[in-house]
């Protein structure tokens, strides 16, 4: 059926339409006069009302990309399976929170070892997703910032079943964290879907324990597929370590850390991890596409955490626009006046110690690469180089340059 009933429109006479004008012709005389073989002007103005309606609908179904009249039987014929993709949106949301609601958990972080339940701040609660089920343990990710200085760790089902956690392994810098329950009585584990597949625009819905309210469902659209968002690993309003995750207007709330962001297939495409909340500010939540997650899921299943390389350079920014040098401390590091950026050393230990750097040391480059920011030496170590690689690195010191060749080790645990 097309946008108007074919029928409706259809230039064909119905044989009940041909038998009333033939009764009609059989019961009226014309003189012999008025008769003729031709088309009285009353057909013909019929059928020109009709042709021109018929013609109206194609061209506004060329126009609008709408099905012609007549083909969309063919169309719905070839669309078979898909009809689903097609279905109800609404009916869709239902099905996608009934299929992940079951392996979402809310995730309680006892700080102080005291289980005064009822009295917990907002921080001291999260989320997370059941992803695996293996020899009677269930497996739940989660983000680090909400296990973070756990002295005891809960997790509660979605019946209100309370399961004590234990941690796996944990990321600071992709904010990954893998914790175990008992696995009785959990059935449910959620679907990994594909976060590289993601469109602007797709629905999405965000599951998890804001501000305490347990088993909460938002929704909202992809905002933005791959945005980079600064973060400060240490919390100490500097930021040294970029970020790739999703933007979602989701409402993404204290508490919904760790939990899934969904697709409208019921897939988790990402790990909901943090929004901006400033005045003036909505509707700008994040979270870690679950691409990224499992590939770091997979490495602290196996080993308990990620293994990093580790130069031991504790720095500063040379043009920190938050702490920026005085003219004195720029004048004590004799810089020549070509050089803006690079990192002042602060403190070093390990593998820097070891080298000879010290402090007030101004590194400027990595194996010839401009390192102009602690977070590009940072991004270096993780993404180009690895534990017991030697990297080159070139220093200014009382204002002339200098290298030395160092070899990185594997970063300590924190």
């Amino acid at each position: 059926m097309g946008l108007f009933h074919d029928d409706f429109y259809s230039t064909k006479v119905s044989k009940s339409r041909q038998g009333f004008r033939r009764a009609r012709r059989t019961r009226v005389v014309w003189p012999k006069s008025r008769r003729s073989r031709g088309l009285s002007t009353l057909q013909i103005a019929t059928l020109s009302s009709i042709i021109s309606a018929f013609v109206a609908v194609l061209l506004f179904s060329m126009i609008m990309g709408l099905p012609a009249p007549g083909k969309e039987a063919a169309i719905v014929s070839a669309i078979g399976s898909k009809r689903m993709e097609t279905a109800d949106p609404y009916e869709r949301l239902i099905q996608a929170a009934a299929k992940v609601r079951p392996t979402v958990v809310s995730i309680v972080n006892y700080k102080d070892g005291k289980k005064v339940r009822n009295k917990l701040d907002d921080s001291a609660l999260g989320s997370g997703v059941i992803f695996k089920i293996d020899q009677g343990q269930a497996f739940i990710i989660t983000n680090n910032h909400v296990i973070e200085g756990a002295q005891e760790l809960e997790a509660v089902t979605v019946n209100g079943e309370m399961k004590k956690a234990k941690l796996v392994g944990a990321d600071k810098v992709n904010d990954i964290a893998v914790l175990s329950v008992d696995g009785k009585d959990i059935k449910a584990v959620a679907e990994m879907g594909d976060s590289r597949k993601l469109q602007l625009g797709e629905t999405v819905l965000a599951i998890g324990n804001p501000l305490g309210l347990g088993d909460t469902l938002t929704s909202g659209i992809v905002s933005y597929t791959n945005r980079i968002v600064p973060v400060s690993l240490n919390q100490d309003g500097v930021y040294d370590w970029e970020q790739e995750v999703i933007q979602t207007d989701a409402a993404i709330n204290e508490g919904n850390s760790g939990g899934a962001l969904v697709d409208l297939n019921g897939k988790v495409i990402g790990i909901n991890t943090m929004k901006i909340a400033d005045t003036g500010v909505e509707g700008l939540g994040f979270a870690i596409p679950v691409d990224q997650v499992m590939n770091t899921v997979n490495e602290l299943m196996t080993h308990g955490k990620i293994a990093r390389p580790y130069i031991g350079i504790y720095s500063m920014d040379l043009d920190n626009s938050y702490a920026p040098l005085d003219e004195d401390q720029l004048k004590d590091l004799k810089l020549p006046k070509d050089v803006k950026d690079g990192v002042v050393v602060l403190d070093v230990v390990g593998p820097a110690e070891e080298a000879g750097l010290k402090l007030n040391d101004v590194v400027v480059k990595f194996n010839d690469e401009p390192i102009p920011s602690t977070l590009e030496m940072k991004k270096f170590l993780y993404d180009k180089v690895k534990i017991g690689d030697t990297v080159k690195v070139t220093y200014y010191r009382d204002g002339k340059e200098q290298s030395v060749n160092v070899k990185l080790a594997e970063k300590p645990d924190q």
